[in-house]
């Protein structure tokens, strides 16, 4: 039986790609470690050389890139498979991202442009996915235990956001400018409008006032730590809030999260549920469920996307560039553009109960379908194979295929 290992550090999805590998055909090791430090986390990395040594693996992996794994498995000659579910990794913008024994899998396809620009060699486009089977189980006693109108399940970046802590020590014509780049931002959904409106004499003040800490082997910088760890987080935050605010003027709208999210007065505010258990009901159970995905996921799927599908709940997203490619606006999802069109189709599906039903249904079907762990993972093991034994098509490098 093959042999992998896996590095859990509480992502969303570990226990669902645990369970895909097993069934498999995989024997699969785990280790799991919290500290924040695990970079330079020398009994982790004893643990780990002790485990890498004793075994005989055909792969470590992990979800999204640890630079520290990477060089461990560059040593020991281990390929080191991982598999993205956020953008943009920060750690990604390191030296070992170059490794010969990294075989990268990225949910975003500007993400994978990006670094096959810079010239890693084996990276590989990868949508995120669902456990279908696990839901549809969980669901056949949890779907009635919740019933909204209008629900969002994730954070509005209120109670901890980088741009509020730090704007009053910015100089005042500095932080009326930033102001404007975020509301740009918002009224003109482009992502490089950051960018643009990053000019050199901005980052200049920026990093007067704000220290940049990387590691000597990072080659991110200042304008992409700062678009995305702040900028982009903050913008989230007005962004979402805005159009609860707004759609909450109508119709009657619920958030789970554990924030205290003040300012949403009509808003009903009901805590935070439990990734495995409670938030698949609160998909199946609301009549719409909301996805507003952050700005620095620039093209692809939050995995929000699939857990509402794979819920056999009514999604109604923001627009992302790859969404044409898996689903259809108004028959597996509805997507939105603008704050007024989100309003406007969150009142007419309230108003349409079939077809809202058949949207649902829809989505679940497609997600089934195509969309499961079982496919992405046995998809990701077949270019594992491949990549180890011949040249892969060119088509396939481009992740055409996927």
């Amino acid at each position: 039986m093959k042999k992998i290992l896996i590095y859990r550090w509480n992502s969303y999805n570990d226990l669902d790609i645990e369970q895909t590998f097993r069934r498999l055909g995989y024997e699969v090791d785990s280790v799991e470690r919290r500290e924040k430090t695990y970079d330079r986390d020398l009994e982790f990395e004893r643990i780990l050389t002790e485990k890498i040594t004793q075994n005989v693996y055909e792969f470590f992996f992990t979800m999204n890139y640890f630079p520290a794994i990477s060089n461990l498995c560059e040593r020991m000659k281990l390929r080191y498979v991982c598999w993205t579910c956020d953008n943009p990794l920060i750690g990604m913008y390191d030296r070992s991202v170059f490794h010969d024994c990294n075989r990268i899998f990225t949910f975003d396809r500007s993400n994978y442009l990006e670094f096959k620009a810079r010239g890693v060699r084996h990276i590989y486009r990868l949508p995120l996915a669902v456990n279908t089977d696990r839901l549809d189980e969980l669901l056949v006693d949890k779907k009635a235990g919740y019933q909204d109108d209008i629900s969002f399940v994730g954070s509005l970046y209120t109670d901890r956001n980088a741009y509020d802590d730090m704007k009053d020590t910015f100089p005042e014509q500095l932080r009326g400018y930033l102001d404007g780049v975020i509301q740009a931002r918002l009224v003109v959904p482009d992502h490089q409008i950051i960018d643009d409106m990053l000019t050199p004499d901005i980052l200049e003040q920026i990093e007067e006032n704000y220290h940049l800490e990387k590691s000597e082997d990072s080659f991110s910088d200042l304008a992409l730590i700062f678009s995305t760890t702040v900028l982009g987080f903050k913008i989230a935050s007005v962004a979402r809030t805005q159009a609860l605010i707004a759609l909450s003027k109508k119709y009657a709208v619920s958030v789970y999260n554990k924030e205290k999210n003040s300012g949403l007065l009509r808003v009903s505010t009901k805590g935070p549920v439990d990734y495995w258990q409670e938030m698949p009901a609160v998909f199946a159970g609301s009549r719409i469920n909301l996805n507003f995905t952050i700005p620095n996921i620039k093209m692809g799927l939050p995995l929000r996307v699939f857990d509402v599908l794979g819920a056999g709940g009514f999604l109604l997203t923001n627009f992302q560039p790859e969404l044409p490619q898996y689903f259809e606006n108004g028959k597996d999802l509805v997507w939105f553009t603008s704050e007024r069109e989100l309003i406007e189709k969150a009142g007419y599906y309230l108003a349409h109960e079939k077809e809202r039903e058949r949207i649902a249904r829809n989505g679940w079907e497609k997600v089934r379908r195509f969309h499961t762990y079982m496919q992405r993972i046995t998809q990701m093991l077949d270019i594992l194979e491949r990549d180890g034994k011949c040249h892969i098509d060119e088509k396939e490098k481009e992740g055409e295929l996927l």
